[in-house]
């Protein structure tokens, strides 16, 4: 029996990503961001909503957008320094660009 070929670092990530570039179904699975969704509800008022499974599905749609667009736009800040490593910095970097604050 050969020995197994040993995998480079980062092949298996790159292998990953490009899985996750190809496809549009949705990462995050539905009921643990429907139980944020009503976390972050109920931190802004004391009613209780109820949501219809369409609405949570769009805020989703939604959601899962911005962070692709907003990890992609960090990732072309780590490149332009020279890095290819993403770091905080980049995030926070992209979204003072966006004009978006930290904290929202």
């Amino acid at each position: 029996m050969s020995p197994k070929k040993r995998v480079r670092a980062g092949t298996n990530a790159i292998r990953e990503i490009r899985k996750y570039q190809g496809t549009t179904d949705l990462l995050i699975r539905k009921l643990p961001f429907a139980k944020v969704v009503r976390e972050i509800q109920l931190e802004y008022t004391s009613q209780r909503f109820k949501w219809s499974a369409s609405a949570l599905l769009a805020l989703q749609e939604a959601s899962e957008a911005y962070l692709v667009g907003l990890l992609n736009d960090a990732n072309l800040c780590a490149l332009h320094a020279k890095r290819t490593t993403l770091m905080v910095r980049d995030i926070h970097l992209t979204r003072r660009i966006r004009g978006q604050s930290r904290e929202a």
